[in-house]
């Protein structure tokens, strides 16, 4: 494994090697909080009742801008086998969902389908890495070893380019930025311009969104105070597709509760689980493929509790010998979803991460 990498626009933590590791994020949590770990990196797992890959590391930088690495490896030529679960499968799945949705068993659902790729030689993490902060340079590139999950995890990595923040913490100030509605961007400025202003109008997506803001509300007020949640969100765009944004703020009551703390208490969000959460994430379970760390969270937490947690999203888990890679998207469904919208909302998702490997079809 090549080591940790978090690179935001203003600033990088790069780390190498493992002091120890951690498969609870509780454990971690408190060896922050009682100074015997300095730092901690890694990911948790979408599902909160999942090991964890965290880890105190035995070196760490952080620097100030992009992270842009001196010397990176070529990619090998990769194709997509196998989609989990196919097309066909997918839009059932849907449909099956919008009418349990529209019988009250729940609010909104997030469903998601994975790409399985094949590369000719072993994929470099950090040559990945690389390229999805070349071709995304607005987003959080991250790459983390898994190996502190366990068995199934050992020389695994992560390796995606984020646009959505989860928590970030500097001081007593707490922000969010949470993404929950989506559109494919248009060919044209036109069309481009009329896609987005479409979204911003979108009772449909607006519904959704409001669904993880009211939810994140609810988990920040007792933890914070001045908290400040817009009441209509502002259009964000990547080089796919335009979504949906609010950018919360608030002051911690507590100045103890830490980055990592934050996160653990946040995840998931609807954004990528669904209303009401419990039962949301239950239904995710009995129907999909174990998301194992997509639409998990990648992040890093100092011990003065500052710390960057990103959503796992536009990211690959590569295996250990480097030569298989699984790609995941999904997307919010809510009683008025349409499924082959759906569909093509997951498709538009995944060429973030198939187009930095060179894929250009998903089967």
């Amino acid at each position: 494994m090549d080591g940790f990498v978090l690179s935001r626009p203003d600033h990088s933590v790069l780390t190498r090697g493992v002091r120890r590791s951690f498969d609870c994020a509780r454990a971690a949590a408190d060896a922050l909080s009682d100074g015997s770990a300095r730092l901690i990196v890694g990911a948790l797992p979408f599902d909160p009742s999942a090991p964890t890959a965290l880890y105190e590391p035995a070196h760490a930088t952080v620097t100030n801008g992009p992270w842009s690495p001196e010397t990176v490896g070529d990619l090998p030529v990769t194709r997509a086998v196998r989609e989990i679960p196919s097309s066909a499968e997918h839009l059932l799945r849907v449909e099956k969902l919008i009418d349990r949705l529209r019988n009250r068993e729940l609010d909104k659902v997030v469903s998601a389908r994975t790409v399985e790729l094949l590369a000719e030689s072993p994929i470099s993490p950090t040559a990945l890495a690389a390229r999805m902060a070349a071709l995304n340079p607005a987003a959080t590139t991250f790459s983390v070893d898994l190996s502190a999950a366990g068995a199934g995890f050992v020389g695994h990595s992560l390796v995606g380019a984020t646009p959505e923040v989860l928590v970030s913490r500097r001081g007593t100030v707490v922000t969010c930025r949470p993404l929950a509605g989506t559109a494919r961007r248009g060919t044209s400025p036109e069309s481009d311009r009329d896609a987005g202003t479409s979204l911003l109008h979108s009772t449909k997506n607006l519904a959704e969104h409001a669904f993880v803001t009211a939810w994140i509300r609810e988990i920040l007020e007792p933890l914070c105070s001045d908290l400040s949640v817009p009441t209509t969100p502002e259009l964000t765009s990547t080089h796919e597709v335009w979504h949906l944004a609010s950018p919360i703020r608030g002051i911690l009551r507590d100045p103890t509760t830490s980055a990592l703390g934050l996160a653990i208490a946040l995840h998931p969000t609807p954004a990528l689980c669904g209303t009401p959460t419990d039962a949301a994430l239950d239904v995710i379970r009995d129907i999909e493929e174990p998301r194992r760390f997509y639409g998990g969270a990648v992040g890093w937490c100092d011990g003065d509790g500052d710390g960057d947690w990103v959503v796992a999203i536009r990211c690959a888990e590569i295996s250990a010998d480097g030569l298989t890679a699984w790609a995941s998207a999904g997307g919010g469904i809510v009683a008025e979803s349409d499924p082959q919208d759906e569909l093509d909302e997951t498709t538009t998702k995944l060429r973030t991460l198939l187009t930095a490997l060179g894929v250009r079809k998903t089967n």
